[in-house]
This record gives C-alpha cells, structure tokens and sequence, in this order.
C-alpha cells in the first residue's frame, strides 16, 4: 500500500463538498460568493460544465486563500493533467479508474475516486488515496459505510449523489470523513435561483456538518 495522502484543509475540516454542476462556468462566481459567505468551503467544479477548465485558474486564484477548489468528473488522465494546470487542490472521479488515480497520485494532488463495490472502493483505496467516494450514495444509505467498516475498518468515504440535508447527518453519523452534496443544497441557484434562500440551505448544511446542536 501507498503512503496515505490527506484531504484538503478546508474540505477535511467542514466535511462538506458542494457538487457544481451547470450548464455554463460563467455561473459558477456568484454562487461560489453567496456559499463562501454562508460557510462552504469546498466547491468540486464538474467537467461536464462547459468552460470549467478555462474558468479554473482565476477562480482558484479568487477563491483560494478561502476556499479547496477540486474539479469532479474526472476520467482520463489528460484531465487530472488540465486539473492541476489549473491550480486544482483535489480531483474526484465517479469511477474506480487506475490510470487516472495514478496520474493524480503522481502530481502530488489528492484524488478521492468513486465507486460502490467493495472491490472497486479497496481497488483505489489500497492505492494511497485521501478518501474513496461511494456513488451513487443515495442508493445505498449510511448503513452500507457501516457493513464497510467490517473488512475495512479504516476506510474513509465521501458519499456522493443523492446526499440530503437528513442523510448527510446519518451519513457522518456513519462515520463518514466528508459528504458532498450537489443538488439539494443548490436547488436552482446555477440557473438564476434565489441566491438568498441558497445561503440559508447552505448555512443549514455547514452547521449539520459542524455537528453544531439544532442544525
């Protein structure tokens, strides 16, 4: 096995992953503002938003004294390449794809992969990785970490997809190291949606991931 490599700072310490995922990169600023301001500190900026690679290196250079700014979607490993050009602090995979935990292992950039089989999770996570992500997380639940834990005690997952404000609680119940959450916590905000009640779904998921009382 790999020597272990860490999460982020700021992802490791909030336990919170915002999934951005629009239909154009221009529409990332103004929501990455109103979250910043509401506490998120993680944003994983998706390649299936066109413009995402060419928006990277200035918003990491807005963002990066406040912010871990990842890129998601992930799958071959010229892209984990465009992602560190761009100054990216981590990568996320939705597969359990070798080459490309590789590549991102040597760039010296953390990488959290997905997977759901316990075969696809250790596959990476014998490799040295921060983190594995389980995806789609929403069809398994918080008890699928916990039968986990069984055979790989010290396993740390970030569930993905379909993580809400409820399961996110049980999930780091479960023992999660982070949840990352997408489209319950943005609603509409990357298309024109109200960035106000974005800012209160956003506090609303930093303080059940802070573990403050009456979150």
């Amino acid at each position: 096995m790999s020597e272990r490599r860490a999460l982020p700072r700021w992802t490791a310490e909030t336990r919170l992953v915002v999934v951005l995922r629009g239909e154009r990169a221009d529409d990332y600023a103004p929501v990455i503002d109103t979250m910043v301001e509401s506490g998120v500190r993680s944003f994983e900026l998706t390649l299936t938003t066109p413009g995402t690679v060419a928006a990277l290196p200035g918003l990491v250079e807005r963002y990066g004294d406040t912010a871990d700014i990842g890129v998601g979607t992930v799958t071959r490993p010229d892209e984990v390449d465009a992602a560190v050009g761009g100054g990216a602090r981590y990568v996320v995979t939705p597969v359990s794809d070798i080459p490309v935990v590789d590549r991102a292992l040597e760039r010296d950039v953390p990488v959290v992969p997905g997977g759901l089989t316990p075969t696809e999770l250790w596959s990476t996570w014998r490799r040295g990785v921060p983190a594995v992500k389980v995806f789609p997380a929403g069809r398994v639940g918080p008890g699928y970490l916990e039968d986990l834990r069984g055979p790989f005690p010290d396993l740390a997952v970030v569930p993905s997809g379909g993580v809400d404000l409820e399961s996110a609680q049980a999930w780091l119940a479960a023992g999660a190291a982070a949840v990352s959450v997408g489209g319950p916590l943005l609603g509409d905000a990357l298309g024109g949606g109200d960035l106000d009640a974005l800012a209160a779904r956003a506090r609303k998921f930093v303080d059940v991931c802070a573990g403050r009382a009456g979150a």
